[in-house]
């Protein structure tokens, strides 16, 4: 059976929740990767929402194993109330896997964050203020606390003072505020040492010694291809990798394991935060796909940009993480819209490019060279096959399919777990009936 990385093919937000849930029962294994809970999936099942920030959207399959593995960075007051959360809705979450080596995101990070960014100003990057982004960098340094060292308050205490023999020196010196007492970190990180206790595991062996059995593996990334920390839209990033290069650091599967790669791309573009953007609608039509769409993060609730779709982007993702299917969300909100501009290039001060600029300043002042392609009327919520379509939107997904140059395998047409339409099975099954 596969291992399978599913990737976010734009900013974020495509709807990476779904299709992790679509896949449901096949999966014995739903791992995180990356990120933290500075970014989250929607999933809907029957009339019953679940927003999910820290934990694996699988942990809503009954029998399916979740995994947050090493690459992730864990609050843990979130990831407790987020497990409370589900549990008290009749959510089994006993089946949940933490890597030992996962880092922890002390308080003091997450002061450093917001300080850092009101710092910033007019330069700052968007971030959530959460401590993603300098726990991340605490790693880098080899200064990090890992979810290990809560079983040895030694080692613990002595981590947490080197480091706060730094941090408190810019909080007083830099940004004039109080320094961190060492006594109040040490008892937030162990507030919660021994209820995540029988959860901690060498997620690395279990997940090697599951692909051995024959499981099916899922790799769930956070956040998306263009926030990616070395392929995205830097410095308007991600403070991890979550192409699907990072499945393999983030987790210690190595590639030769990974069988499909699945890209989730919405059929417009949105993004939260400050970057380029090339496709953005600054009109009443961005509106439009602002409140049809319910474009509003899932973690801070902050209003998404919205735009066009942008097939170069799609090109780009398809090739850096080697996609062999995309998942196409939200269709039906593009219904009732008489034209549906679809971007195939760039005009960067009178050059054309039709693939993703390698300069981010050339990026930053690109403007979109449209191909317009008719919209539709007719309500699509209830199609479940791709002819139950209008022609209109059967030419906007193949027209989409053959500029990206990755099949679309599955399209959502609405917010229920039901509402999608399967071209080809995600895991391959039927390719190798057909073999």
């Amino acid at each position: 059976m596969p291992a399978i990385v599913l990737v976010g093919a734009q900013w974020g937000d495509e709807g990476k929740g779904k299709a992790t849930d679509l896949l449901g029962s096949d999966i014995d294994y739903v791992v995180k990767f990356n990120g933290g809970n500075n970014a989250g999936h929607t999933v809907v099942i029957g009339d019953q929402k679940y927003a999910l920030h820290l934990l694996p959207s699988g942990i809503l399959s009954p029998g399916c194993t979740p995994v947050i593995g090493n690459g992730v960075v864990i609050d843990l007051a979130v990831l407790i109330e987020e497990l409370d959360g589900l549990e008290a809705r009749g959510i089994d979450t006993s089946l949940l896997r933490i890597s030992a080596s996962a880092h922890l995101i002390p308080p003091y990070n997450r002061v450093l964050d917001k300080v850092t960014e009101r710092f910033l100003g007019k330069r700052r990057i968007g971030t959530t203020g959460r401590g993603i982004g300098p726990t991340y960098a605490d790693k880098m340094s080899r200064v990090g606390i890992r979810v290990q060292d809560l079983y040895d308050e030694s080692i613990l205490r002595q981590k947490v003072e080197a480091a706060l023999d730094v941090k408190n020196q810019l909080l007083l010196k830099i940004y004039n505020r109080r320094a961190v007492e060492v006594d109040e970190v040490m008892e937030e990180l162990l507030r919660h040492a021994e209820r995540i206790r029988p959860m901690v595991a060498d997620t690395v062996l279990e997940l090697g010694e599951a692909l051995d059995a024959g499981k099916t593996v899922l790799f769930e990334a956070g956040q998306a291809t263009l926030l990616d920390v070395d392929h995205g839209t830097y410095p308007f990033v991600t403070s991890s990798n979550a192409t699907a290069g990072g499945a393999c650091t983030g987790s210690g599967v190595p590639p030769t394991r990974i069988d499909r790669v699945i890209g989730v791309f919405k059929a417009y573009s949105t993004r939260v935060g400050e970057g380029p953007f090339p496709t953005e609608l600054e009109d009443e039509q961005g509106e439009h796909l602002r409140q049809v769409g319910a474009e509003y993060g899932t973690t801070t609730g902050r209003p998404r940009r919205c735009g066009w779709a942008d097939v170069v982007v799609g090109r780009y993702a398809r090739r850096v993480n080697g996609l062999t299917d995309v998942v196409l969300t939200k269709l039906d909100v593009l219904t009732g819209l008489e034209t549906l501009p679809v971007c195939v290039g760039y005009d960067v001060q009178g050059e054309r490019f039709d693939e993703m600029p390698a300069n981010q300043s050339d990026f930053h002042h690109a403007r979109p060279i449209y191909e317009e392609l008719p919209g539709w009327t007719e309500d699509i919520t209830g199609a479940r096959e791709f002819s139950d379509l209008p022609p209109a939107a059967q030419r906007y997904v193949e027209r989409l399919e053959e500029l990206i140059g990755a099949r679309i395998s599955v399209i959502g047409i609405g917010p229920g777990r039901d509402e999608v339409i399967v071209r080809h099975d995600l895991l391959g099954r039927d390719e190798s009936a057909v073999a």
